[in-house]
C-alpha cells in the first residue's frame, strides 16, 4: 500500500529498535500513521541529490575527509546524504533535515549523518571537525518537532545522530528513585523498562508524545506534566564532550569513584551544567535523571468554560491554586478550537472557507462532540491517597465554579479515543502518541510555535491572548492556543499549523510569528524556546545592556569552540568564524539560511 508514491510500512516498535513504538500503542500509532497520510499531497522526489558541502571548504576536500571518517568510524556508520529527502512521520522521521519545514528542503539539510557507538568515537568525530574545520551538529533522536526536528542550523553540517548506537538505559536505582541514561533512550523506552522490571513504584514524567529522547528534551529545556514535569529541573550530573575533544563529568561525577551522581546535582565549585542547556557548548553523552514516586493514587478532571472572557478570572484562579500545590501538574488550559483539530480530521471536514475557521463553525463542531461546546478547557490530575484527592479536588472545585457556566465533565461519559484520556495518561507518566492528530487540520501538516512565558495572571493572559489573535487573523491562520501553568510562570504554547508543500503559507506562517514574537518582545514577553530559524530573532530580544548576556555567550563560544565546529548558530550563537558574514535569520534578510562564507581564521 502507498500514499501520493510513498510506501508505507509497518510501525517499527520496541526493542526491536531504539526509536520504535511501544506494544501497547501499536495499533494507535498505526492509526496515526494513516492520518498523516491521507492528508499528504506532497509529491516525493525521486531523484538523486549533490551533496550539500558546507561553506568554507571544497567539495573534494570535503568528500576525501568523510572517507577519512568512514575508515576511523566504519563505513557503515557514516552515510552521505545524497539520497531524495523523504520526510515520513513521527516515527518514522528523517535524520538529514526538518520533515516540518518552514523554509525550502535544502535550506537546512545535512551533508552526511555519523553514527557513533561511544563517548570515545564522539571525540573521534569531534576530534575529525576541528582537523578538517566542519561543523558538525549533534542530534539524540531528532523529534524536536516544531523547533527544527533533526535539521542542521548550517546548511551542508554533518550530523551527529547519537541515538542509534547510544541508547543504553545504563542504569535505573529502585532505591533513590533515579537512571542514567544515553542519548538514545526514548520516553517510550524508559517506560518499558521500568515496567519490565517491575519497578511499579517509579513513575517517569513525559511530554506530550513520548518518543523523543529524555535527554534531547531535557537539554532543550521540555516539559511533561506530573509534578516532575520541570525535566531540566529533574536531571542530575552530564557526561560532556567538549568541542574540543575533553570528555567532562558535571556535579558529583567529577569525583572518581563517587555514589551520588544522580542523587545529588551539584557536586562542589561552579554549577556548570546550564551552560549546556539551549546551547551549542557541548555534546552530552550522558545524563541522570530523577523518578517520581508513585503517589499510591490518580484522579484526572477537566473542566469546560464558556467564554473567551472568561480566561482573565481563570488564569487569576489558577495562579494560587497552583502556587500552593493545590493544583499539582503542569496542567493545560486549552482552547476549543485545537479541541476540534485534535479529533485528527482536516479542516475541510468542518469549513472550505478562506481565512480563520468562523467562530460560529467551531463552536458547533465542539456542540457536536461528547464534551459539548466550551471555550476554554483545564485538564489536571490530582495525586494521592483518595482522601487526600477528595479534599483538594473540593477546593479546586469551589474556585472553578466561580466562572458562571463552568462544567465539571464527567469521564465515564467520555469515549476511548477522546483527548482526555491522552492527558490522563500523561499526567500518570505514560507516554502517549494522541497529540499531533492537530496537525492533520492542514495537507501536509506542519506546525510551529510560538512559546513566551509570561507569569500567572489574568492581564498577561489576556495580552497575550488578543496578541496571537490579532496576528493569527492577519495572516488569515486558525488559532490554537495553549496555556501550560507552572509553579511561577505560565508558558503559551501557539501551534501554527500550516501545508509545508504550499510556499505561500510557509512564509505567511513565518512571518505571523516574527510579528508576534517581536510585539511580544515590546510588552516584555520573552520565548523559552523556538525554531532553528527564529533563533537570531529571539536571541536579538534578550538585548538588555546592550545585549550583554550574548557577548557573554560569544565568550564561551570562543573559549570552548575555538575552532567554531559545534552546532554552529543554535540558539543565536555563533562562532567568531562566522560573525559579521550575514549568517543571522531575521525578517529583512527573508527566508535564506546561509552567509557569506567562513574566516579563515
Amino acid at each position: 500500500m502507498s500514499f501520493n508514491g510513498e510506501a508505507t510500512s509497518d510501525v517499527p516498535t520496541l526493542p526491536g529498535t531504539h526509536s520504535g513504538i511501544p506494544p501497547y500503542l501499536l495499533d494507535k500509532a498505526r492509526r496515526a500513521k494513516d492520518g498523516v497520510f491521507d492528508t499528504r499531497t506532497k509529491p516525493v522526489n525521486e531523484r538523486r541529490r549533490s551533496v550539500a558541502v558546507p561553506q568554507g571548504i571544497e567539495r573534494d576536500v570535503f568528500l576525501k575527509a568523510l572517507a577519512e571518517l568512514k575508515e576511523q568510524l566504519g563505513g557503515q556508520h557514516v552515510e552521505i546524504n545524497d539520497k531524495p529527502l523523504v520526510d515520513g512521520w513521527y516515527m518514522e522521521h528523517p535524520n538529514t533535515h526538518d520533515m516540518m519545514t518552514i523554509l525550502d528542503d535544502e535550506e537546512l539539510v545535512a551533508s552526511a549523518v555519523v553514527y557513533p557507538g561511544s563517548t570515545e568515537e564522539v571525540q573521534t568525530v569531534v576530534a575529525w571537525a576541528n582537523k578538517h574545520r566542519v561543523p558538525i551538529f549533534p542530534i539524540s533522536m531528532g523529534r524536536n518537532l516544531g523547533y527544527g526536528g533533526a535539521a542542521p542550523r548550517v546548511r551542508g553540517s554533518v550530523t551527529i545522530d547519537l541515538g542509534k548506537r547510544m541508547n543504553k538505559i545504563l542504569d535505573i536505582n529502585p532505591d533513590d528513585f533515579t537512571c542514567l541514561v544515553e542519548p538514545g533512550v526514548s520516553f517510550y523506552a524508559l517506560y518499558e523498562a521500568l515496567k519490565e522490571k517491575g519497578y511499579d513504584h517509579m513513575w517517569l514524567d513525559t511530554p506530550d508524545l513520548g518518543g523523543g529522547s529524555i535527554i534531547g528534551n531535557t537539554v532543550d529545556r521540555g516539559v511533561g506534566y506530573t509534578p516532575y514535569g520541570d525535566h531540566w529541573a529533574c536531571h542530575a550530573g552530564l557526561e560532556v564532550v567538549l568541542p574540543t575533544g575533553e570528555v567532562i563529568r558535571t556535579g558529583m561525577g567529577a569525583l572518581p569513584g563517587n555514589n551520588t551522581w544522580q542523587a545529588f546535582p551539584y557536586g562542589f565549585g561552579p554549577y556548570s551544567d546550564g551552560i549546556f542547556s539551549q546551547s551549542n557548548y557541548g555534546i552530552v553523552t550522558k545524563m541522570g535523571m530523577t523518578l517520581m514516586p508513585n503517589p499510591g493514587g490518580y484522579e484526572s478532571f477537566m473542566y469546560t468554560f464558556p467564554n473567551e472572557e472568561d480566561l482573565s478570572l481563570l488564569i487569576d484562579i489558577i495562579r494560587p491554586l497552583r502556587i500552593s500545590n493545590i493544583l499539582e501538574n503542569v496542567a493545560q488550559l486549552r482552547h476549543v478550537a485545537q479541541s476540534v483539530a485534535a479529533r485528527g480530521l482536516p479542516r475541510s471536514k468542518f469549513y472550505s472557507g478562506d481565512g480563520p475557521v468562523p467562530d460560529s463553525v467551531i463552536h458547533a463542531a465542539a456542540a457536536d462532540s461528547p464534551v459539548g461546546d466550551h471555550t476554554w478547557a483545564y485538564y489536571g490530575m490530582s495525586y494521592g491517597p483518595e482522601q487526600f484527592r477528595a479534599y483538594k479536588l473540593s477546593l479546586i472545585d469551589a474556585a472553578f465554579r466561580k466562572i458562571p457556566g463552568t462544567k465539571k465533565i464527567d469521564p465515564a461519559t467520555l469515549p476511548e479515543d477522546e483527548y482526555f484520556w491522552s492527558r490522563d495518561r500523561i499526567a500518570a507518566g505514560v507516554p502517549d502518541i494522541h497529540e499531533l492528530r492537530w496537525v492533520n487540520w492542514t495537507p501536509n501538516g506542519s506546525h510551529i510555535a510560538f512559546s513566551p512565558v509570561s507569569p500567572i495572571r489574568g492581564v498577561d493572559a489576556t495580552a497575550l491572548f488578543a496578541l496571537g489573535k490579532k496576528y493569527h487573523d492577519k495572516y488569515g491562520i486558525d488559532f490554537f492556543p495553549a496555556f501550560c501553568v507552572g509553579l511561577r510562570e505560565m508558558h503559551l504554547i501557539v501551534e501554527i499549523v500550516f501545508d509545508r508543500a504550499d510556499p505561500q503559507r510557509r512564509r505567511e506562517a513565518l512571518d505571523c510569528l516574527r510579528d508576534m514574537v517581536d510585539e511580544a518582545a515590546r510588552l516584555g514577553y520573552g520565548e523559552y524556546r523556538t525554531h532553528l530559524v527564529l533563533m537570531d530573532q529571539v536571541a536579538g530580544t534578550y538585548s538588555w545592556n546592550d545585549g550583554a548576556i550574548m557577548k557573554f555567550n560569544e565568550k564561551l563560544k570562543d573559549a570552548l569552540d575555538p575552532n567554531g565546529i559545534l552546532a554552529p548558530g543554535r540558539c543565536g550563537i555563533w562562532p567568531r568564524r562566522y560573525r559579521g558574514r550575514g549568517w543571522e535569520m531575521t525578517r529583512e534578510k527573508g527566508i535564506v539560511a546561509e552567509g557569506d562564507g567562513v574566516s579563515d581564521e
